[in-house]
């Protein structure tokens, strides 16, 4: 265990009396951002007598996203016979701002911006350099199957991952993106991958602030037909969807299109 990581899998927390969350705790204290982080994952059901390895789903906004979207992939499995992942929810402990720094994490800076923004590429070290080999040192974790999501501001985190460092994660989602400030950047060409695997899904509700479904619906008419992109492309209109209560119908037709054998 490194030094910049506390806490132990023996410590009980209060999620080990929800089956459907059950799992692991720990703090990790990340040097790329300079504060500490919650993190939260859910084994697949059956891991403790297996010894396969599984892919693990990233959820940003862990706080509110995990208890949500991990116990969500459990009931896919059942009702979509969705293949088991382990699912890791990245928290801040807090929604109070000096606490919660997700705005200033996922975005880049604009011309005219102050320190409330632009540590995406900080951020995105920590998942890729710190967290991600942490949680591959310590569970049965598939490194060729890495899964990121987001919503919003985190979908923001989600399409800068993907223009930036396309091969860090074998499937993205990015849901109810926002897509400012410096939005140019995602209707740029992204950077080149060296694997032919990879995919990315959009999800925007019909019902999603109007600001950002007409944004939305403008970066998918300039890329469904665009070449020469590293990610296999899946654009989701979700009918009906709301900005944020919809993660779950993001969540849903992300990981199908994602796990599907003829994507």
């Amino acid at each position: 265990m490194s030094p910049d990581v506390a806490g132990s899998s023996a410590t009980k927390v209060p999620l080990d009396h929800l089956p459907a969350l059950s799992g692991d705790y720990f703090r990790f204290d990340s040097r790329s951002v300079g504060r500490p982080f919650h993190i939260y994952v859910r084994f697949p059901e059956g891991y403790s007598a297996s010894d396969r390895d599984y892919p693990v789903v990233y959820l940003l906004d862990g706080d509110s996203l995990f208890p949500i979207l991990a116990a969500n992939h459990l009931f896919l499995t059942y009702d979509e016979g969705l293949e088991e992942a382990i699912v890791v929810g990245i928290a801040y402990g807090s929604f109070d701002g000096s606490i919660n720094r997700r705005g200033h994490d996922f975005s880049t800076r604009s011309l005219d911006d102050d320190s409330k923004q632009g540590g995406a590429e900080a951020f995105h070290n920590f998942l890729e350099s710190e967290l991600i080999p942490e949680v591959e040192d310590r569970y049965r974790a598939e490194p060729s199957r890495r899964i990121l999501f987001g919503q919003s501001r985190g979908g923001y985190m989600v399409l800068y991952s993907a223009f930036t460092h396309p091969d860090v994660f074998w499937g993205r989602i990015a849901s109810n993106p926002t897509f400012d400030p410096e939005r140019e950047q995602f209707f740029s060409p992204a950077a080149s991958a060296s694997r032919d695997d990879l995919g990315l899904v959009v999800t925007s509700g019909t019902r999603d602030f109007s600001t950002l479904r007409e944004v939305a619906l403008e970066w998918h008419e300039a890329w469904k037909e665009a070449d020469g992109m590293p990610w296999a492309l899946n654009f989701v209109s979700i009918e009906d969807g709301t900005h944020a209560a919809s993660s779950t119908d993001s969540y849903r037709s992300g990981v199908l299109w994602l796990f599907s054998e003829d994507r």
